[in-house]
C-alpha cells in the first residue's frame, strides 16, 4: 500500500510539473550557474555593493525620453530632474539632491519636512517610485 501512494504521488507532481512546461513557463532552468531561489537574490539585493547598487537604483524614463533614447529605465544619479509617482508625495518634480545607496534611496530638492526643534530633514524615495 505505501509503495502503491509513493508511485502515486510522482504521478501527481510530475504532472503538476508538465503542466507548468506547456503554460509558456520553461520546465528548466535557463543558466545554470543563476540560482532562481527567492532566499539567494533576497540576499544578493540587500548585500550588494555599492557599484552594483547603482545599476539595481535604475529608475524608468518618460514616454517621450523612453521614445527618444530606446532606452527604459536609466541608473539614476545627482543633478537628474525627476516626477515622483507614487506615495505621499506623488507629482511633484525636483531635482535629485543625493543619492543614498546604501539606505536604497534619492534625496529630492523641496521635498522635505520639518522636524520638531525646527531643522529640515531631506525624504528618502525610493528611485523606482
Amino acid at each position: 500500500l505505501k509503495a502503491q501512494g509513493i508511485r502515486q504521488r510522482t504521478r501527481v507532481l510530475s504532472a503538476r510539473f508538465d503542466l507548468r512546461s506547456h503554460k509558456g513557463v520553461p520546465a528548466m532552468k535557463q543558466k545554470a550557474t543563476v540560482s532562481s531561489s527567492r532566499r539567494k537574490s533576497r540576499k544578493a539585493y540587500f548585500t550588494a555593493p555599492s557599484h552594483i547598487r547603482r545599476k539595481l537604483m535604475s529608475a524608468p524614463l518618460s514616454k517621450e525620453l523612453r521614445a527618444k533614447y530606446n532606452v527604459r529605465s536609466l541608473p539614476i544619479r545627482r543633478d537628474d530632474e525627476v516626477i515622483i509617482c507614487r506615495g505621499h508625495y506623488h507629482d511633484r518634480e525636483g531635482k535629485v539632491t543625493q543619492v543614498y545607496r546604501k539606505k536604497w534611496r534619492i534625496h529630492i530638492e523641496r521635498v522635505t519636512r520639518d522636524k520638531a526643534n525646527g531643522q529640515t530633514v531631506a525624504i528618502g524615495i525610493h528611485p523606482t517610485k
